[in-house]
């Protein structure tokens, strides 16, 4: 039996010589260019299909340069990238501008703003929260990378624009090498009530895990995720480089084609390409 070809939502590309990235020089493990054609082939040989980029957190003044760059590469032959996931800034007053270009682009298809990394309050002020409730106007989604700490935030941010389309992602970020459950299965449980949640990203989480994790330790957790939000509003990530902190992309395709192993062929198609063709309007891939 052919698995099924994967919609990987979550591809990073970094090109230093292009774009500047102020968080790299932190992170030195991860501090160098990660191409367009080295994901490719890899991805290809672990059956995934296409990719939608995700924002790598560039500089602010850089937004635009990064949407361009990789737009120029999804125009390449054999390209991947069928779809942009931009960097925003919606505490600042610009954010209508960036709101008008993405509405008008053929390509850009969400906004994230990595929270993160920037002081609570930021999500929490009126600009912001206006800003992002303006997307529930549009087809845009807003992708929320918050810490697991952050959760009782997020509801807050999703229940303050009722009418946008939410992607919460890397499973809403667990310390699963501290074994951290309680306080996080409770918050997945409780934001899995917001319908505006469209879908949860399995991602990410293999990077989070000590080095030592299996198949099982991980579905613990994505399971969790998947039993509270349910297979109509999954989608999967590769979160490419990030990855390779945690084993690298084959890896982690292995480990989940595990995990979900026993779920039904639809439930895998729906997680795998299914939900987020329909999320983003994509023509569902065939295997």
């Amino acid at each position: 039996m052919t698995p099924e070809l994967i919609t990987d939502t979550h591809l990073h590309i970094v090109n230093r010589a292009k774009i500047d990235y102020p968080w790299l020089g932190d992170a030195p493990a991860l501090n160098r260019d990660w191409t367009q054609d080295d994901y490719a082939t890899e991805a290809r040989k672990v059956g995934i299909g296409r990719a939608l980029f995700m924002e790598v957190d560039v500089a602010g003044d850089r937004i635009g340069d990064e949407i361009d760059h990789i737009n120029d590469l999804a125009d390449q032959p054999g390209s991947m990238i069928e779809g942009i996931i931009a960097a925003c800034r919606p505490e600042s007053d610009g954010f209508a501008a960036e709101r008008e270009r993405a509405v008008g682009h053929d390509r850009i298809l969400g906004f994230r703003r990595v929270l993160h990394v920037v002081p609570d309050d930021v999500s929490q002020g009126e600009t912001f929260r206006k800003n992002v409730r303006s997307l529930g106007q549009t087809d845009l989604t807003f992708d929320i990378c918050m810490a697991a700490h952050q959760l009782p935030l997020t509801m807050e941010l999703v229940d303050s624009a009722p009418e946008t389309r939410f992607i919460l992602d890397h499973c809403g970020v667990p310390d699963i090498a501290g074994d951290a459950w309680d306080d996080w299965a409770r918050n997945i449980t409780e934001l899995a009530k917001r319908p505006n949640i469209v879908a949860a990203k399995i991602s990410g989480i293999c990077a989070y895990a000590a080095p030592d994790w299996t198949a099982a330790t991980l579905g613990r957790w994505a399971g969790h995720v998947a039993e509270s939000f349910g297979f109509d509003r999954l989608v999967w990530g590769g979160d490419w480089p990030v990855c390779t902190l945690g084993g690298g992309l084959s890896t982690w395709v292995g480990a989940s084609r595990a995990i979900f192993a026993g779920c039904s062929a639809d439930e895998r198609a729906a997680l795998h390409d299914g939900n987020a063709a329909r999320i983003w309007g994509l023509a569902p891939l065939s295997s």
